[in-house]
């Protein structure tokens, strides 16, 4: 697959944009309006989101109405690029003689402020890309978390309140202008690259590669191929064609891939650093062999050291760890950041102790096995696993289907079941389906599992707290539906 125009490397990071035309011709944009930047001193160089811009700011939005086009217009930013022009956008944009840029690839727009902010603002930067399918914000915030507490100035797009991690609007873009600005010249970027993205399902073919191109990182990271973001993909063989091209952008950097998925390991890749949870005999790579995590021979930290013992933690521990030797990180920095890591929200994150609550963002199949796996290790003997799951709301039945198998896949007879559609904190974009509730309750009833379905997430959750034996273990998985989770629970405990 080749990476969409290859357009990165028409252009020289460091130059300024100073015509508007060069910015339509990159972004393979039309101009509507006045061909010229609107505000007299140009680009300022920054690009941004129209309700924080400011004058001779660029805004990209996917869509655009009359009044968002008028409120550009009146805040004198440089110019508005676009996909989706409505609700005459197009006319007052002529009307007004301002400059509206319409492209049928907003991520060529976003991909090129990428390219244009980090040229410009971060040119000295160690950039670092993670994308896969699972553990790529956990891998992203370990790594970012090893660097500043080694000292270094890092920023990542992973943090422990939102996952900036789409690269379809211009937030990382902001995020660099506006860290530079204040805290001077980064040393590290983090970013995680999702690895399929697009909306309605309409697929952005080649987004992680593009992404990764614009990002032009030395250092990349490839965690798993699996299944998610059904209705934009729809097989295994759709996903690796969209991961496949990641490490032709990478280059001659060094690529960390996961030696346990066949596919990673099959990848075509210049400079491979591999991790393993079995011992591998490469002197580029980094495993556990079930109490150590170990590189060229040395045991470099215990079981007992690891913040998380789960085994899908242990994963993206390695791949940080992989990251941070690629980067030539002082080994006992490394080993320090690791031991003092703190969970991402809602991985893994311990909310109760008595019964232990445990909330998990897994929300496709293979998050949701791994981790009422590693839960079910934790429970204590003729206790129950009191398992809260959010149904995916306005994601489609395919994926919910393939959700419902995984948890039959994990059923055992300590496990209680609980179903919440979340209507009480969802908004209308996450609101659970007749079809989607539907195809959870077939595939459960089809195997003979018991249930209790709830329409509200508060309602769920103080039933399950409220029959849950104090030894029990009460696990939240989801992902929108089961978000709020834990502000519930404080008004529940």
């Amino acid at each position: 697959m080749e990476v969409a125009k290859n357009f990165v490397l028409k252009i020289t990071r460091s130059e300024e944009l100073k015509y508007i035309k060069d910015l339509a011709d990159y972004v393979d944009g039309k101009i509507i309006g006045n061909n010229e930047f609107f505000s007299i001193d140009g680009f300022t160089g920054k690009f941004t989101f129209l309700n924080e811009a400011h004058t001779g700011d660029i805004v990209i939005r996917h869509w655009i109405n009359a009044v968002g086009v008028e409120m550009a217009f009146n805040k004198n930013i440089a110019c508005l690029i676009t996909q989706t022009p409505k609700d005459g956008a197009i006319e007052l944009a002529e009307r007004l003689n301002f400059p509206l840029i319409i492209t049928d690839k907003i991520e060529l727009a976003n991909a090129y402020a990428l390219a244009h902010t980090i040229g410009k603002y971060s040119p000295g930067s160690t950039n670092i890309i993670i994308t896969g399918t699972n553990g790529k914000s956990t891998t992203s915030h370990l790594i970012y978390h090893i660097l500043n507490n080694a000292g270094y100035h890092v920023l990542t797009n992973t943090d422990s309140e939102s996952e900036f991690n789409t690269l379809i609007d211009p937030m990382v873009s902001k995020l660099v202008y506006d860290e530079v600005s204040k805290n001077g010249d980064l040393d590290y970027l983090v970013i995680e690259v999702s690895e399929v993205q697009g909306w309605l399902n309409n697929l952005m073919k080649s987004h992680a590669a593009l992404m990764s191109e614009a990002i032009s990182p030395q250092v990349g990271v490839i965690t798993n191929v699996a299944m998610d973001h059904i209705g934009l993909v729809n097989s295994i063989d759709d996903v690796f064609e969209e991961i496949k091209a990641v490490p032709k952008a990478i280059g001659d950097g060094i690529t960390i891939l996961n030696h346990d998925d066949e596919l990673v390991r099959s990848l075509e890749v210049q400079n491979p650093f591999y991790t393993s949870m079995s011992k591998i005999d490469d002197e580029n790579a980094v495993y556990f062999d079930g109490e150590d995590i170990v590189y060229r021979n040395n045991s470099i930290l215990s079981i007992d050291e690891l913040p998380f013992k789960g085994n899908h933690f242990i994963q993206n521990i390695l791949s940080a760890i992989g990251a941070c030797i690629s980067l030539n990180i002082d080994m006992d920095d490394i080993v320090e950041g690791v031991k003092t890591y703190k969970a991402l929200n809602r991985r893994f994150a311990k909310l109760n102790d008595a019964p232990l609550i445990y909330d998990d963002f897994a929300h496709n199949p293979d998050g949701i096995k791994a981790t009422i796996s590693e839960t079910l290790k934790l429970l204590p003997q003729n206790q129950k696993l009191q398992l809260v799951c959010a149904i995916r709301g306005s994601r489609g039945v395919e994926i919910n289907q393939l959700n419902a198998d995984a948890l039959v896949e994990s059923m055992t007879g300590n496990i209680n079941v609980y179903l919440s559609s979340s209507n009480d904190v969802v908004n209308e974009s996450n609101f659970v389906k007749p079809k989607e509730r539907e195809v959870f309750f077939n595939t459960l009833n089809k195997n003979n599992i018991e249930f209790t379905h709830f329409d509200n997430l508060n309602d769920c959750l103080l039933e399950v707290y409220k029959k849950a034996d104090k030894k029990d273990i009460i696990l939240l998985i989801g992902a929108q539906g089961m978000d709020p989770a834990k502000s519930l629970l404080d008004n529940i405990i």
